[in-house]
C-alpha cells in the first residue's frame, strides 16, 4: 500500500504546515539505504517516519531502528504496520528537543532521514553539534541546499563551511520530484555526511569559531574586513589589522577562505578578545 493509500485508509491527509513529502518509489529508498552503509548490528535513527516505507526498508537491514516522527496523527498507522516488527520502536516527538545520546544509549549510530526542507538546517545543525555524533547522516534535502553544502572553497556559504566544519559531505544522487508523494515542486537530492572523528581545524572552540565565521559572512560580496569589522563591532581598521596578523588578505571575501584558514583568523581573534578583557 503507498502513503496515499495508507493516509485515506486513516481518513488523513498530508499536512502542509510541516512540509510533509512522502518517498515512496522503491529505488529511491533502497539508495537511501545503500547509501547508509549499514554494518552487522547497527543502529539506526531515522527522523520522519512518515509512512513507514523507509522504515520497512532500514528494518530488514538494521539491527534497530529507532523512527522519531513528530506527527502524532501518524501513530495509529505506523503502530499498526509495524505491530509485528520487533526491531522497530517509534518515537513521537520534535527531534531538534530529542537527546540524541540518551536516545541511542550511548551506541555507536547512523541517521537517515526524509525531512521538510524547511527545517533541513536545524536538523543537520543538531545531529551534527550533538556530543554523541553518528558514525553517519544520509538525508534527503533540496537539490540546491545539497549544492551549496558540498560547494568548493570560492563559492562557500555558512552553510558549506558550518557542515563541512563537522563532516565531510558527498552529493550522492538527485531525485525526481515523482519519488515523493504529494509531489514538490523542486528536485531533491541524497545527501551523505561523514562526521570528522576529530576536528579537523584547530580551534579555541566551536562557539569562537562559528562567531567569526558569521561575523565573515554577515555581508555578502563585501571584502572580509568590513564585513568582519561590522559583524564583530570592531571597526574595519582594527578587523583589517587582525586579519593580516592571521597572514591573510583583507580584501578577500568570505567565499574564497578554507577551514584552516577561519581557524587560524578565529585563533587570533580570540587570542585579542582575551587581551581586551
Amino acid at each position: 500500500m503507498n502513503p496515499r493509500q495508507l493516509l485515506a485508509r486513516y481518513g488523513l491527509d498530508p499536512k502542509k504546515s510541516l512540509g510533509q513529502n512522502f518517498m515512496h518509489d522503491p529505488n529511491a529508498l533502497a539508495k537511501i539505504v545503500q547509501t547508509a552503509e549499514l554494518g552487522a548490528g547497527e543502529t539506526v535513527v531515522e527522523i520522519g517516519a512518515g509512512t513507514g516505507e523507509l522504515t520497512a526498508v532500514l528494518a530488514q537491514h538494521a539491527a534497530k531502528v529507532i523512527a522519531i516522527e513528530v506527527d502524532d496523527r501518524l501513530t495509529p498507522l505506523l503502530e499498526a504496520r509495524f505491530n509485528k516488527t520487533s526491531n522497530v520502536y517509534f518515537v513521537f516527538e520534535d527531534v531538534l528537543k530529542t537527546n540524541l545520546h540518551a536516545l541511542t544509549g550511548g551506541k555507536p549510530y547512523c541517521v537517515v532521514a526524509n525531512v521538510p526542507y524547511y527545517i533541513t538546517s536545524s536538523i543537520i545543525r543538531h545531529v551534527l553539534e550533538t556530543t554523541h555524533k553518528p558514525r553517519r547522516v544520509v538525508i534527503t534535502v533540496q537539490y540546491e541546499v545539497a549544492q551549496r553544502i558540498t560547494a568548493p572553497v570560492g563559492d562557500l556559504s555558512l552553510l558549506a563551511v558550518s557542515v563541512q566544519y563537522y563532516a565531510k559531505p558527498h552529493l550522492v544522487a538527485k531525485l525526481n520530484p515523482a519519488v515523493f508523494w504529494p509531489r514538490p515542486e523542486v528536485a531533491s537530492a541524497i545527501l551523505r555526511l561523514d562526521p570528522h572523528p576529530q576536528p579537523i581545524v584547530e580551534v579555541p572552540s566551536d562557539e569562537a569559531f562559528f562567531k567569526v565565521v558569521r561575523a565573515g559572512f554577515s555581508q555578502k560580496r563585501k571584502q572580509l574586513k568590513n564585513a568582519l569589522g561590522a559583524g564583530l563591532g570592531i571597526g574595519t581598521a582594527q578587523a583589517e589589522a587582525l586579519i593580516l596578523q592571521a597572514e591573510l588578505d583583507p580584501a578577500r571575501r568570505a567565499e574564497t577562505l578554507e577551514l584552516v584558514e577561519w581557524a587560524r583568523l578565529t585563533r587570533v581573534v580570540h587570542a585579542q578578545t582575551q587581551a581586551d578583557e
